[in-house]
């Protein structure tokens, strides 16, 4: 049996032509096939920002789904101020935080462990070979550190909005960077007094 189409008429076609800006619009009249052509133009991309921030697929997934059911529920509150995609990258940068706190929560609720570093190691430990390549050094950094490595040096943020958006200090979102940096000339095999 064939995939049978979500729609038959042609008022949003599933070429490129339609602009993200018409799609925002008719989403925003409660068009459901335009908001499904932008959810295929920019999935991907809010995929990526997610799997760099989670370090875990299977959560990166998750949160896309999350980041769209928040964009269908604010999209009448975008203004168009800025672009779209701006204002969905704000969004999933501001979920995914938002999920990490609250899954911090959950966690120290359910279960103590004295030496969290214990888990790192033995994940390393499972990793064929004896260098890892990058991702996997980034994967393997502390939650903390490899949120402001990535929201700075993949992003592009800056400490105070990186401060602002993980409610820290501008120095304390200064020292994870600098751990980050630290962590990955070491995990890397790389000079600690070179520069990363």
């Amino acid at each position: 049996m064939g995939a049978v189409p979500l729609w038959s008429d042609d008022r949003v076609s599933s070429g490129a032509a339609e602009s993200i800006e018409f799609l925002v619009c008719e989403a925003q009249s409660g068009d459901v096939r335009a908001f499904e052509m932008l959810y295929r133009r920019t999935s991907d991309r809010v995929y990526s920002v997610c799997l760099r921030m989670s370090a875990d697929p299977e959560q990166a997934t998750e949160l896309v789904q999350d980041v769209f059911v928040r964009v269908w529920e604010k999209l009448a509150s975008f203004r168009g101020d800025s672009q779209f995609t701006t204002w969905l990258h704000r969004l999933t940068i501001n979920l995914v935080l938002q999920e990490r706190r609250s899954r911090a929560r959950r966690e120290a609720r359910e279960f103590g462990c004295a030496d969290l570093d214990h888990f790192g190691r033995e994940a390393r430990r499972s990793m064929p070979g004896t260098r890892v390549d990058l991702e996997r050094a980034i994967a393997a950094l502390p939650d903390k550190a490899r949120r402001v490595l990535v929201l700075r040096d993949v992003e592009g943020y800056k400490y105070d909005e990186i401060a602002q958006m993980t409610g820290t200090s501008r120095t304390v979102a200064y020292g994870q960077w600098e751990y980050a940096k630290a962590w990955l000339r070491c995990d890397l095999g790389g000079d600690s007094s070179s520069n990363f």
